[in-house]
């Protein structure tokens, strides 16, 4: 017998009873399904069994480990349902490309016509599946026979990334004689999955999901066109470069290819940033460019480039930080923890900057602030500015894509960009790698070589950040003119050097412990790559340092 504490409560088990029996006896105190469970403060599947005292701790589909699982899960049961209502030899490839609205846009290659009809097919698959609540088993074979299955299942990418694993074994997961590969645990049945929607959306599918927040509701599908054509277009590139996995981009590691794929990479950037340029100078009455993005998305880098283009466009760009405008910090807004808020849009203070950049719109000289964040005052230092025929202000801030923040500037004079990271590198066709993981890894970085700050800091404060993302940055990210993407199909495999030490040093009883793991098991699947030939004005610098910009 094994004594096991969960919570208030001391019990005993036979040993070989199932955390999934366990988990039965308390769901009914829990909101949402119970998904995994932590014991003695590690994470494991429900199908795991009891052989020894341990505590206890239920992980739901509201918490990310479980949250994650469900998801792994649901591709997991719709490729089942795919392969089920389809000719397997007609299917070439099904990718799970890139997120989309709480859900993925998955691209199904071969001779499949794809339509409203086919999709009701799957999703009815699905469902019955559901209902079926088949087992979802989890084996473990030898590395080379692993790469053997998967090349008899057309997975060629899945194959080519084994080959690069260091470890002996891998584990497998099937649904009904369905084997797939999966970076992470996994729910036990089908019977879990529930709460899901499929739809037909530009020449692919959009599998919608529930977030943490509402576990038992798929939201709406909310098209964003600008974003959603940014990534594909990234998507398109990786593919003509051949680099659309990170088995390919290992590969090129391998021949040799990297500098050549590094230099690709950051002119494909400057074509890019050249071409919004472009579009600023013949944009009549535009005096404001408005920045904007999520964290660690390289947005002063990016500041600092286009700066550069509009220069070579005849331009005369000048850099305005809307944290100078910030109010005197006895008046900034706290949030729920009683903590300074300075993401709330009440920080700036908004009659002043609107007043300044009217005055510069009409030609007048102005005084421009310079905030003390020691002091936490706004100060004057004889900066004075006026507006020429060829100068243009760069406003770079978390607020610059809502108008709320420049309420009173024409919306002609505004060129609105939005900067974010969106990764277009999947671990292989069915394993994605989250945009938000590279802005983590990326804010590690560049935390601990600016700010001291360890891994563990940087990781217990990131769902704060997301939260200020999701509040006042992502509602705004269509309203831009552009969309610019300054993920680099290689940084990773730069910056897993960088990474892994610091998240090594992530103590084991630290609640930031298990996310460190899984970024580490994430990151082990690359190849590194050397900082020798990344530009001394790449993006990448601004995390891993020696740019030629002051950032």
């Amino acid at each position: 017998m094994a004594v096991i504490r969960i919570g208030e409560d001391i019990k005993e088990y036979a040993a070989g009873t199932s955390f999934m029996d366990i988990a039965a006896e308390y769901q009914d105190q829990y909101e949402n399904d119970i998904l995994l469970v932590k014991e003695n403060g590690k994470l494991k599947e429900l199908f795991k069994t009891v052989n020894k005292d341990a505590s206890l701790e239920f992980i739901t589909a509201a918490d990310k480990p479980g949250q994650q699982a469900y998801e792994r899960s649901v591709i997991l049961l719709f490729l089942k349902a795919l392969y089920r209502s389809a000719d397997h030899d007609k299917i070439e490839k099904a990718i799970v490309d890139f997120s989309v609205t709480h859900g993925y846009y998955i691209e199904i290659r071969g001779d499949i016509c794809l339509d409203d009809k086919f999709v009701k097919t799957i999703k009815n698959c699905m469902e019955e599946i559901v209902r079926e609540n088949q087992p979802i088993i989890k084996r473990t074979v030898k590395t080379d026979r692993a790469v053997e299955v998967f090349e008899q299942h057309k997975m060629v990418d899945k194959a080519r990334l084994f080959r690069y694993r260091r470890s002996s074994q891998v584990n497998i997961y099937s649904m009904g004689g369905f084997e797939d590969y999966y970076y992470g645990y996994m729910v036990p049945s089908s019977g879990y999955l529930k709460y899901f929607d499929l739809r037909l959306y530009e020449k692919g599918l959009i599998l919608l999901l529930p977030n943490r927040d509402c576990p038992k509701e798929v939201a709406p599908f909310v098209p964003t066109p600008k974003v959603f054509a940014t990534l594909l277009e990234a998507s398109r590139w990786s593919s003509c470069l051949e680099v659309e996995t990170v088995a390919q981009l290992n590969d090129m590691i391998v021949e040799g290819k990297a500098n050549e794929l590094i230099l690709v990479q950051e002119a494909l950037q400057e074509h890019k940033l050249a071409e919004i340029a472009t579009q600023i100078k013949n944009r009549e009455g535009c005096k404001f460019v408005m920045l904007a993005g999520p964290s660690s998305s390289g947005k002063t880098t990016t500041s600092h480039r286009l700066s550069i283009q509009l220069k070579a466009h005849g331009l005369k760009p000048h850099p305005i930080g809307v944290d100078n405008y910030f109010v005197d910090r006895e008046l900034t807004p706290k949030d729920a923890n009683g903590e300074y808020d300075f993401e709330a849009l009440d920080c700036i203070d908004l009659e002043n900057f609107n007043r300044d950049m009217t005055a510069l719109l009409a030609g007048e000289t102005v005084e421009l602030p310079v905030f003390n964040f020691e002091q936490g005052r706004r100060e004057y230092r004889g900066d004075l500015l006026k507006l020429g025929p060829d100068d243009i202000l760069v406003i770079e801030g978390i607020h610059a894509l809502n108008d709320a923040m420049s309420y009173a500037l024409p919306k002609e004079s505004k060129f609105k960009i939005y900067v974010s990271a969106l990764n277009q590198l999947n671990i292989d066709e069915h394993n994605r790698i989250p945009t938000t993981d590279g802005r983590l890894i990326r804010r590690m970085v560049r935390d601990a070589r600016t700010r001291g700050s360890n891994a563990t800091e940087t990781i217990a404060r990131w769902p704060s950040v997301r939260r200020g993302e999701d509040n006042n940055i992502f509602p705004y990210q269509e309203d831009a003119d552009v969309v610019f993407n300054s993920s680099l199909i290689y940084e990773l495999a730069v910056l897993k050097t960088y990474a892994e030490p610091l998240l090594f040093s992530v103590p084991q009883d630290s609640p930031e412990y298990m996310e460190a793991k899984r970024l580490l098991k994430f990151l082990d699947y690359f190849l590194g790559i050397g900082t020798e030939m990344i530009p001394y004005n790449s993006i990448l610098r601004e995390f891993i340092g020696g740019s030629c910009f002051k950032v």
